[in-house]
C-alpha cells in the first residue's frame, strides 16, 4: 500500500501515481528519455544535489562514484555497479516497492551509475521479484547490460561485501571490508554498491538537474526519501516525504508509547519525543517507522527482533557467532516477568563489546537497538523485574523470518 501525495503535501517523484505498476512507455512519458551527457558534468550535478544513499548510511553518493572512478584509474580495471534491492531488513517493503512500482527508474539510475563510473558490468541484486524485473529489462535496449542476481533471503544479504561476494559466485555473506568494494568487489574489480532508491534517485537528478532535486527537503538534508511505516491492525504503507517533516505527520502516534524509528539497526524513542523529531537521513536508518501501542510490551518486542538478528548473522565472527546469541538469550530474560538475575548488567556489558569488532555493522546496529530500548523502556524493565508486566496485548507487531 503506498500514500498518495495529497497526504504529505509533495509531487510522488519515485513512486507511479496510483499505485499502479508503470511499464516502460508509461514509464518515459512521465519522465521523458534519459539524457547520457558527461560524465564530469553528471558527477558535478549529483555533488550539488547533495544526494545520499538511501540504503541506511546516508553516505554522500558522489563521494563514493569519484571513489569507484579514482580506484578504476588507479588500477586500469573497468568498475562494476551493483544495484542493491536485497532489503533484507524484515520490517521494510520501500526497495520491493519501489522496483515494483517504478522498475523503469531504478534500471535509468543504473545506465546513469555506470555511464559515471565508465562501467562495462552491471548487476540488480534482489531478494525477489527477479523474473518481473528480468521481463522489463527485455524491452530496454540499454548501453550496459543488467543482469539480474537472485539472493537469498537474509538480513546481511545486502550487505556491500556479501554483494560483492556473491555477484563473484561466492556466499552472501559479509567479509572485513579491507580493501574496501570500492576498490576491490566484484571479480576484484572496483565496485559500485548502490540502494535502488538511491538509483532512481540518481536517474532523477540525470533528468532535472540539482536545483529541481533540492526543491524537496531541507538545505541541509535535500530530496525525499521512502518509508515503510507499521501501525498495528493495518498493512505495511510505503510512502514518500521530504527530509525535515516531523515525524507525526508520517505515524500516526495516538496512543502509541513509543516509535521504532529506523528498522531493526535503530532506535526506540518515546512517542512523546518521537513526535517532534523530523525525518533525517541520519537516523531514518532502513526508513522503517513503527509506532508501539500503550498496551504493548516494547521488551517483548525488542527480545523478539534480537532472536532474529542473532539467528540472521553470518556466524562468521566472536559477535555474532557469540555475543548476539548471549545477547538475545539476556534480553529474553527482561523480556519475561520474574528474577533478572544478572541479566540488566549482562546485556549493557555485553553489547559493548560487540561493537566494532564485526566483519560487518551488523553487531553495532543490534547494540544500538538494545541500548535504545532499554533506556526507552526502563519502568518496563523495573516492574519485570518485580514479576508484573503492565502490558496486556502480546500481539506480535514488528514481523520477524519464520526461523526466527
Amino acid at each position: 500500500m503506498t500514500a498518495t501525495h495529497a497526504d504529505l503535501y509533495m509531487p510522488p517523484r519515485l513512486l507511479a501515481p496510483g499505485g499502479t505498476p508503470a511499464d516502460l512507455p508509461t514509464h518515459e512519458q512521465r519522465y521523458g528519455p534519459l539524457p547520457y551527457g558527461d560524465p564530469a558534468a553528471l558527477l558535478r550535478a549529483v555533488t550539488a544535489s547533495g544526494l545520499t544513499g538511501r540504503g541506511g548510511a546516508a553516505f554522500p553518493v558522489h563521494r563514493k562514484i569519484a571513489a569507484v572512478t579514482e580506484a578504476a584509474r588507479r588500477t586500469g580495471r573497468a568498475p562494476v555497479v551493483v544495484a542493491n534491492g536485497a532489503e533484507g531488513e524484515p520490517a521494510s517493503r520501500k526497495d520491493r516497492t519501489l522496483l515494483a512500482l517504478s522498475p523503469h527508474l531504478v534500471l535509468d539510475g543504473i545506465q546513469v551509475a555506470a555511464q559515471t563510473v565508465g562501467a562495462e558490468e552491471a548487476y540488480l541484486a534482489v531478494g525477489e521479484g527477479a523474473s518481473y524485473l528480468e521481463a522489463a529489462l527485455a524491452h530496454r535496449a540499454d548501453p550496459v547490460a543488467v543482469t539480474v542476481v537472485r539472493l537469498p533471503r537474509r538480513f546481511l544479504s545486502g550487505q556491500a561485501s556479501a554483494l560483492a561476494r556473491f555477484v563473484g559466485g561466492g556466499a552472501a555473506l559479509p567479509g572485513h571490508q579491507s580493501p574496501p568494494v570500492r576498490e576491490e568487489g566484484v571479480h576484484r574489480a572496483p565496485t559500485l554498491v548502490q540502494n535502488v532508491e538511491t538509483l532512481a534517485h540518481l536517474a532523477l537528478v540525470a533528468r532535472y538537474g540539482a536545483q529541481w532535486f533540492r526543491s524537496a527537503g531541507t538545505a541541509a538534508q535535500p530530496g525525499s526519501a521512502l518509508c515503510t511505516v507499521l501501525v498495528p491492525g493495518h498493512r505495511p504503507r510505503v510512502i514518500e516525504a521530504p527530509f525535515g517533516m516531523p515525524l507525526h505527520r508520517l505515524l500516526p502516534m495516538d496512543g502509541a508509547s513509543a516509535v521504532l524509528l529506523g528498522g531493526y539497526h535503530g532506535t526506540w524513542i518515546p512517542a512523546a519525543q518521537a513526535s517532534g523529531i523530523p525525518l533525517d537521513a541520519s537516523t531514518m536508518g532502513a526508513g522503517v517507522l513503527a509506532a508501539l501501542p500503550a498496551e504493548r510490551c516494547g521488551l517483548v518486542e525488542t527480545a523478539r527482533v534480537l532472536r532474529c538478528l542473532a539467528l540472521q548473522s553470518a556466524g562468521q565472527c566472536g559477535p555474532c557467532l557469540n555475543g548476539l546469541p548471549r545477547i538475545a538469550a539476556a534480553f529474553q530474560t527482561l523480556a519475561t516477568p520474574g528474577p533478572q538475575g544478572t541479566a540488566r548488567t549482562d546485556v549493557s556489558r555485553w553489547s559493548g563489546l560487540v561493537e566494532g569488532r564485526g566483519a560487518c555493522h551488523h553487531p553495532d546496529g543490534t547494540a544500538r537497538l538494545v541500548r535504545s530500548a532499554m533506556t526507552t523502556f526502563a519502568a518496563e524493565i523495573d516492574a519485570h523485574a518485580r514479576g508484573l508486566c503492565t502490558r496486556s496485548d502480546r500481539t506480535p507487531l514488528l514481523p520477524v523470518p519464520q526461523e526466527a
